[in-house]
């Protein structure tokens, strides 16, 4: 009977163990799928939110007049809300930081994972990442005091105005290499090292082995980095906001200053247009544009992605 009883419990126990594990399993999927929830929830807010006051504005604005036209002056009379010289300054900036972060980037990314050795790369990584951590106000202000009078107009002699483009967009590159280099790097550190070993084996040498057979099997995260750092440059306020200037212009001299979608949300959001006028609703439809143009890059970089993608066993 005693025999019995002990059997009994000795099988009760592993039933009970495994019982507490599945009720773990069950409350951490409930936790996790809840925080997938919650920011399915946020990103339709904030769309919603964005998307109701977009109507509202093209109610009182043509489409036309907003997608083509190519004055803005939202806050003037006569006004005007041509949307293009905002694009112009936002893409003139971007395509101005993607020439810095870009080379620089890779180009680090590519030296930490194939020619730094461990205690290197153990030191210089978490020195690139934490450019990351500096305020962007802090670079702003750096364009503004330091770079753009020592370095273009003393240094580099350039002519260039106080506020301009060039100094904003360069700074701005600076500010995104860590985003790119970053994923880069673990993008080249995953790709196996049995493909290293078989093209030395053929005797590659390092750069062709780098270039050649590393490079092209991490395409896929390579790219990823790229669009991740257009869409933080595209998005980017206070850089431009401070060292950029505040004039639309469809000029694409960088040399002068230039409005960008961010900056003129980040100027006009400070209190001094009345609520419920158009010319306050003009930031949730630059906002909906800007929402949108970070959409499609973020699709086509999907598309990309599973494309190119590489699976190794």
């Amino acid at each position: 009977m005693e025999a019995g009883t002990a059997t009994t419990t000795r099988r009760a126990v592993p039933y009970i163990g495994a019982a507490r594990r599945r009720w773990g399993e069950d409350l951490i999927k409930g936790i996790l799928f809840l925080a997938a929830l919650i920011s399915v929830l946020t990103t339709t807010g904030i769309v919603i939110s964005l998307l109701r006051e977009t109507v509202v504005f093209f109610q009182s604005v043509g489409l036309g007049d907003y997608l083509i036209g190519t004055k803005w002056t939202p806050t003037f009379q006569p006004a005007s809300f041509g949307v293009l010289p905002l694009l112009v300054g936002t893409f003139l900036i971007t395509g101005i930081a993607m020439v810095v972060a870009v080379p620089l980037g890779i180009g680090s990314a590519i030296y930490l994972s194939e020619y730094a050795r461990p205690r290197v790369r153990r030191t210089i990584k978490p020195i690139l990442e934490l450019l990351a951590g500096v305020p962007t106000i802090v670079f702003g202000y750096f364009a503004l005091t330091y770079f753009t009078p020592n370095i273009l107009q003393d240094i580099l002699h350039l002519r260039v105005d106080v506020f301009n483009a060039l100094s904003a967009g360069i700074i701005m590159g600076f500010m995104i290499v860590p985003t790119v280099a970053s994923i880069s790097e673990d993008a080249l550190t995953a790709v196996p090292q049995s493909l290293r070993e078989g093209a030395f084996a053929l005797g590659a040498s390092r750069l062709q082995v780098s270039l050649r057979v590393v490079f092209p099997a991490a395409l896929s995260g390579v790219v990823a980095s790229v669009v991740l750092g257009v869409s933080r440059a595209v998005g980017e306020t206070m850089i431009v906001l401070v060292a950029a200037g505040q004039i639309a212009s469809m000029s694409a001299d960088p040399r002068g200053p230039h409005y960008t979608i961010t900056s003129f949300i980040g100027a006009i959001a400070k209190g001094d247009i009345p609520t419920g006028s158009v010319e306050y609703k003009t930031i949730f439809a630059l906002g909906m544009t800007l929402f949108l143009i970070t959409l499609a890059m973020n699709l086509i970089s999907i598309r990309f992605v599973r494309k190119y993608r590489q699976v190794y066993e």
